[in-house]
């Protein structure tokens, strides 16, 4: 005695999308992909499971790293147009030692994001005689200073912001972000009412090129005036 073959089952009902909807089709997409993944972990055997082999693995270098920097005082960013520019002049004794020191000295001790070098000048005096100090070597004086800040005024490399502050002309040095720069500058313009001749604009000392175009021997160098050929 036989028995009956099973009665087919009748296929279920699908809903129809509506034609309307932004998400046709996405139903039935979560659908083949539910089922495929469904059937790649349905075999619990251990033996079915495929390993991989000589695979290595490659990482990105993390970018929010920290630069590396000689000493515990943080680090500035300089434009390389007035890094050469100060080399340039000091060799054409362009500039005195005195400026170029009390510059140096004032752009290292900015705070970061402003700018602005919290110093007075007998500050200046005492940083910069520091070494000095200790080996009882030559010291600068504070007139000397006086002087040099005056005419680092005039240069438009610095600009006296109050007792004892100093702002930096932070197209030349700034220690902080670019956001932080373009804030800086954005309130130094509106102070001088966005005059495009002021500080930190037009940036001195007013000498010729060919003054700066010294030339070099092994002995030395020669031809310190203006070249005429």
């Amino acid at each position: 005695m036989t028995s009956d073959p099973p009665t087919p089952r009748s296929p279920r009902p699908r809903a129809v999308p509506d034609a309307t909807s932004e998400d046709v089709g996405f139903d039935d997409l979560l659908q083949v992909l539910g089922e495929q993944l469904g059937q790649a972990n349905a075999s619990a055997d251990p033996r079915d499971r495929r390993k991989l082999k000589n695979v290595t693995f490659e990482y990105e270098p993390d970018h929010r790293a920290v630069h590396d920097m000689a000493g515990d005082a943080g680090y500035s960013l300089a434009s390389n147009w007035f890094t050469q520019l100060l080399a340039q002049l000091a060799v054409a004794n362009s500039i005195t030692k005195s400026q170029l020191c009390v510059f140096l000295y004032v752009a290292g001790g900015q705070e970061r994001g402003t700018g602005i070098a919290a110093y007075t000048q007998q500050e200046i005096t005492d940083g910069l005689n520091k070494l000095a100090v200790k080996k009882g070597g030559k010291r600068i004086t504070r007139s000397t200073v006086n002087r040099a800040v005056r005419a680092l005024v005039g240069y438009k490399w610095v600009e006296q912001a109050g007792n004892g502050l100093i702002q930096l002309n932070v197209k030349l040095w700034f220690h902080g972000n670019s956001t932080a720069q373009h804030t800086v500058l954005d309130q130094i313009a509106a102070q001088h009412d966005r005059d495009p001749e002021a500080f930190p604009n037009a940036i001195g000392p007013d000498v010729h090129q060919e003054e700066l175009d010294l030339e070099f021997t092994q002995q030395g160098y020669h031809n310190r005036g203006k070249r005429t050929g």
